[in-house]
């Protein structure tokens, strides 16, 4: 039996929500190949949580713990951390010198797809279609009516390195641009700011299992509010429908971008591209290595979608890890 270690939690704002995505998957691994160990990545402490709520620390020194004077150690990491430390890449570093597999991207992978600047300038960089987009870092002086000119209002304003819409604000009027920015500025040092596409904003599950690319089915999502923001992914204010409302030709060209986009960036795992179909064509926004996988979220319906379990797909991603770590 291999011991896997669901890691959960982290250090930025997302941690609740990495929480929720760990417990699940968590409860879809194969305990007849598997032995589970939540394992909890928090700023105040490492530990392992058992069913009763004990907890034991981990020992960082080689990612282990002690069970009734046994020296337990990880065969494979399944990492659902949203943000840091466990999306940017710096848990995956840490892994990697231990010479522990996980399921998600490796550091230097994980350090590009999470900064959302980087991110575009790759995929621009190969004839992807994007929003246009300016970048500020805290400290910068910007002139707001220049950033309203260029880009056209509205626009959204975004930290660089954040997810679950966490310091994005969508902005009308160019008085607003200062208070959108110092929210931004509170979640990252680092903001994007882009102009508004109009369009069916859809969101699609892809993963890589040896060699072969599987992308999934694209949800469309429909905001109760101004834009898919915290309300509307977690607390019920939209309309998520699987299979999106596209065309089959839209479809393909969908999926052929995201295979190209999680070629291109050398991603691993599961990850979600985000689009919009501006103009008829998808304009990237953005893609999320490590996506959650709560019972809320988009990508556990689009695999309940294909007629594949979350066991399934989690357990081969896993033996998947393991295999090519020995390779």
């Amino acid at each position: 039996m291999k011991n896997i270690a669901v890691l959960m939690g982290g250090y930025s704002s997302e941690w609740e929500i990495s929480i929720k995505s760990g417990m699940v998957v968590a409860a879809n691994l194969d305990r007849n190949l598997f032995n589970i160990y939540c394992i909890h990545i928090m700023p105040h402490a490492w530990y392992y949580e058992n069913a009763s709520g004990d907890r034991t620390t981990i020992d960082k020194n080689d990612f282990s713990i002690m069970l009734d004077g046994t020296k337990i150690c990880f065969d494979c990491c399944y990492n659902t951390i949203h943000g840091t430390p466990g999306e940017d890449g710096k848990l995956q570093a840490y892994l990697e010198l231990l010479g522990v597999p996980q399921t998600s991207c490796n550091s230097y992978v994980s350090g590009i797809t999470f900064n959302k600047r980087d991110t575009i300038s790759i995929v621009r960089g190969r004839n992807i279609e994007t929003a246009k987009n300016m970048f500020l870092n805290e400290g910068d002086v910007y002139d707001a009516h220049e950033i309203a000119l260029h880009l056209g209002l509205p626009c959204f304003v975004k930290a660089n390195r954040s997810g679950s819409s966490f310091g994005v604000t969508k902005v009308y009027e160019t008085a607003q641009i200062a208070a959108a920015l110092e929210t931004a500025f509170k979640e990252d040092n680092e903001v994007l700011i882009e102009s508004f596409l109009e369009g069916t904003e859809v969101s699609i599950g892809v993963y890589r299992l040896g060699d072969e690319i599987i992308v999934l089915p694209a949800t469309e999502i429909v905001s109760e509010n101004d834009f898919f923001d915290y309300e509307a992914k977690y607390l019920g204010k939209s309309e998520e429908i699987t299979p999106a409302r596209i065309t089959a030709r839209q479809y393909k060209l969908l999926k052929e971008t995201t295979t190209r986009i999680y070629n291109y960036l050398n991603c691993s795992g599961i990850a979600r591209a985000d689009f919009i179909f501006h103009q008829g064509r998808p304009h990237f926004v953005e893609i999320n290595t490590n996506p959650g996988l709560s019972e809320e979220s988009i990508v556990p319906k689009q695999i309940r979608h294909t007629g594949t379990t979350l066991k399934e797909v989690f357990t081969q991603l896993i033996l998947d890890s393991i295999k090519k770590h020995s390779a």
